[in-house]
């Protein structure tokens, strides 16, 4: 993934909002210092506090976690693609009072480990599930997942609804990503939309830094859990000659699409918003958690 600076700006939308079709962004944050290292999620008998490093799987994972469940669920953050768990450190704070809120990195991101092999929802499913374990024992949680990490949230919830209690997705990457773009943007195109198309094709095919692997598949249901979508409101292929408004009209189709995921799903829009909606309107994305935890409890 190339740096911001050495990218005009149009190209730099392309790459920050248009790779895998799914508006994931680059970060070029310098990760902390490693914490740590604590016993394995699966033998882990009181809940992380703080920072600490788990062992999911074979690998060491980066967690944080402050405040109490207080008879509620624990709150677990997932962050978009290329976006370490100190991204949603604001949002962390913001939710802090009164919650039990968690976010980690997954493999290949922030502090944690690089995976070895390709990585898909399943296999990151599996990762999530030691980091529960972790973070909030046996009881309940409420997944919060922007861009990719909504996503994986998504898929995870329906083979997991016991622990998964609530739902919030955050723009989350939409669930027929890959077809929509390719589909849209003929291989023959050139142009900026060429390259658009080609670094979804990468991606999709593993080529980011969690080697994950973006397919695309129909939204399975968790039953009847709570379930906030929240879609961003102002255009983000703005600058994309010929394909752009189209693009936007796809992603949005795709929010809608996320609703099948549970009978009491809702859809809202942040209008102020483009990709980052816990970062352009952080007030749409905390309201969106507390209805959802209050429903919970």
């Amino acid at each position: 993934m190339l740096s911001t600076g050495s990218r005009s700006r149009t190209a730099l939308t392309l790459s920050c909002v248009a790779l895998v079709g799914s508006l994931l962004a680059a970060c070029d944050e310098e990760s902390e210092a490693a914490p740590p290292e604590t016993s394995a999620a699966s033998t882990v008998e009181k809940p992380v506090s703080g920072t600490a490093k788990i062992t999911v799987e074979g690998y060491s994972v980066t967690v944080d976690c402050a405040g109490e469940a207080a008879g509620g669920p624990t709150v677990v953050l997932l962050a978009g693609l290329g976006d370490p768990l100190e991204k949603l450190a604001d949002l962390r704070k913001a939710l802090g009072t009164g919650n039990r809120v968690c976010a980690y990195d997954r493999l290949g991101e922030g502090a944690s480990d690089q995976p070895k092999d390709p990585q898909d929802a399943e296999s990151s499913g599996k990762v999530l599930t030691g980091v529960l374990a972790a973070v909030a024992g046996g009881g309940p949680v409420v997944l919060v997942g922007h861009s990719l990490g909504g996503l994986i949230a998504a898929r995870y919830a329906p083979d997991h609804q016991d622990k998964v209690k609530g739902l919030v997705l955050l723009d989350a990457t939409s669930p027929t990503a890959v077809a929509d773009t390719s589909t849209l943007i003929p291989e023959s195109e050139t142009g900026p939309a060429a390259e658009v198309r080609a670094q979804l094709v990468a991606t999709s095919k593993g080529d980011n830094p969690e080697k994950f692997v973006i397919t695309d598949g129909e939204v399975r249901s968790a039953g009847a859990i709570p379930v906030e979508v929240v879609e961003h409101g102002k255009p983000v292929f703005a600058e994309l000659p010929v394909y752009g408004p189209d693009l936007d009209r796809l992603w949005a189709e795709g929010q809608r699409k996320w609703l099948a995921v549970s009978t009491r799903a809702t859809l809202t829009t942040a209008a102020e918003s483009t990709h980052y909606v816990y970062v352009d309107q952080p007030d749409v994305a905390v309201q969106a958690v507390q209805r959802v935890v209050a429903q919970v409890k």
